[in-house]
């Protein structure tokens, strides 16, 4: 009987991961499936504990730093930084000094200022995004 215990740890486990995804659980997820496997052989409890532990150990060390590496890479950064690098299109004058100016990039109008406490750019300038400080993105006239 306490086997089932194993199983049912297992599933939560897988479940918790499933939500998530987040490669946090699925270590213990196996771990628990050994645990589960050593009791149906007739190991006692105190052996599929060690079990648990020693799988769950094992996968851990052994697994994460590859899965981590290989997870989600071609993720794409879905927040404003992903706007760094890019290109747009200056479409109100940008005087920094006077808190003044907007751009426009991917179809959307951003606050903008220079990095020089008195930088302008022209209406029309096309610049690139360097950072962005609060609401407003850093720009620079792009090079030819």
């Amino acid at each position: 009987m306490q086997t089932v215990y194993w199983l049912v740890i297992f599933v939560v486990l897988l479940i918790i991961e499933i939500v998530t995804m987040g490669l946090t659980t699925i270590w213990f997820a196996g771990g628990a499936l050994a645990a589960f496997f050593a009791g149906v052989i007739g190991f006692g409890v105190t052996v599929q504990a060690v079990v648990f532990l020693a799988v769950s150990i094992v996968l851990l060390v052994m697994t994460r730093p590859i899965a981590v590496k290989y997870f989600n890479q071609e993720r794409q950064k879905t927040n404003a930084e992903s706007l760094i690098g890019h290109t747009a299109l200056v479409i109100e004058d940008i005087n920094t000094l006077k808190s003044a100016g907007r751009v426009e990039i991917n179809g959307q109008e951003w606050s903008a200022k220079t990095d020089e406490p008195d930088g302008e750019i022209g209406k029309d300038t096309v610049v690139v995004v360097e950072g962005i400080q609060g609401v407003k993105l850093i720009v620079r006239e792009k090079e030819d």
